[in-house]
């Protein structure tokens, strides 16, 4: 007996609505760890040469020094990141002082520092972004389905391809919550560059499924919908599998052999193309199913 995509599809959706469900608390109870790029102030990444010392004891040397917001990092390879306010490049090397002072030799491998409203800004920017990019992208796929009307209008086609990235979105930032909450993962640019790049994934996966039943439609008039649609993703699911197979094993190697600096850009992508994977095939088109089955009903 073939397993049948569409005719499971109620399942797709309650475990789809039970993982966006999940991520939603996430964010509402632990909240998104933004990082200086979005909420400003400084961080410095510093690498002791003898045994680092602990967050607390690094916290209390920079708060007794007068500094405020002082939050650390620690790693076991004698690295702390330290995260403060905003500051001058006078008080930055008072900072370092005080902790050569206090701590020994130590080496200064990156100092950023962002000013809050420029991390106000780009907070702002990349959200805007992100929602002028899903509203571009529907309109499109409305336009581009636009000889496809019966039984389903072009425009859902839009509508649809919208809803499951807005579903390949909120499901990393969940994710990025709990990481943020139980081992301090920051949400940057970087991790903004992801979710637009899991965007485009995703809707191209969802598109190549698509685009196969537009051509169904037009080839099998005779045939019920859903049999149609369940012919498109069967002749497409090993494609979109196997192109989200090479992809997660470059990230994977990104994520075991990659810097700090990357990581959170391969971990939020890795996630993603999971998500838009599982998406393109069990939530899209067994949607337009469910539509169609609705209205038909009505």
């Amino acid at each position: 007996m073939k397993f049948s995509f569409v005719g499971l599809r109620r399942w797709w959706f309650c475990f789809s609505a039970a993982i966006i469900l999940l991520s939603i608390v996430s964010i509402a109870v632990f909240g998104l760890r933004f990082s200086i790029d979005f909420v400003g102030g400084s961080l410095m990444e510093v690498t002791f040469a003898s045994q680092s010392p602990s967050s607390a004891d690094l916290t209390s040397a920079l708060t007794d020094a007068g500094y405020q917001g002082v939050t650390v990092q620690s790693s076991s390879d004698n690295r702390s990141i330290i995260r403060l306010e905003s500051l001058s490049e006078a008080r930055h090397q008072e900072a370092l002082s005080a902790l050569k002072n206090r701590f020994g030799e130590l080496t200064e491998q990156r100092f950023d520092s962002i000013g809050p409203v420029v991390g106000n800004e780009l907070r702002r920017s990349a959200i805007i972004g992100v929602i002028v990019t899903l509203l571009l992208i529907g309109l499109y796929i409305s336009w581009a389905f636009r000889k496809v009307s019966e039984p389903i209008s072009s425009w859902k086609y839009g509508l649809l391809t919208v809803l499951c990235a807005a579903h390949d979105v909120i499901i990393p930032l969940g994710f990025f919550a709990v990481l943020g909450h139980f081992w301090h993962m920051e949400i940057g640019a970087a991790f903004v560059a992801a979710i637009l790049t899991i965007l485009g994934y995703s809707i191209s996966d969802t598109v190549v499924v698509f685009d196969r039943t537009r051509e169904n439609l037009s080839h099998h008039t005779g045939e019920p919908f859903e049999a149609i649609v369940e012919k498109s993703i069967q002749q497409t699911y090993v494609r979109s599998i196997n192109t989200s197979m090479t992809t997660l094993l470059a990230l994977a190697a990104i994520l075991i052999f990659g810097g700090d600096s990357t990581r959170a850009f391969a971990l939020a992508l890795f996630v993603g193309v999971v998500v838009g994977t599982y998406s393109s095939i069990f939530i899209a088109s067994p949607a337009l199913v469910e539509w169609e089955a609705r209205r038909s009903s009505r």
